[in-house]
């Protein structure tokens, strides 16, 4: 397994893995669906490993990494039914923010 993979071979693996094991993508609006439970089981362990929130039974054998891996997991396929490029949608992205960005930290003096 190759662990320096880039945006496109993890696009294209995802893409692969749906239309061999998965045997299609779901719906767009299911998968945005699926992305929002997604988030919202990341949110809960984090609310629990560093927010205020005390661990429930049922919390405590949830994995972060994982978590974060089936956010990602679905955002590409999103990305892969949509059309979009993510290392072109990235890199438009770093430059949006490093133009508008470039001294508002800077002077920011809660940071």
């Amino acid at each position: 397994m190759n662990n320096n993979l880039t945006l496109q071979e993890v696009q294209d693996q995802v893409h692969q893995w749906i239309t061999s094991v998965g045997v299609r993508y779901f719906n767009e609006l299911t998968n945005t669906a699926i992305l929002m439970e997604e988030v919202g089981e990341l949110a809960r362990i984090m609310a629990r490993k560093y927010g205020e929130q005390s661990y429930k039974e049922s919390d405590k054998n949830h994995d972060l990494a994982d978590e974060m891996a089936d956010v990602l997991w679905v955002l590409i396929c999103l990305a892969n039914q949509t059309g979009v490029n993510l290392t072109e949608a990235f890199h438009k992205n770093m430059e949006k923010k490093t133009l508008r960005d470039a001294e508002r930290h800077k002077g920011n003096e809660k940071l």
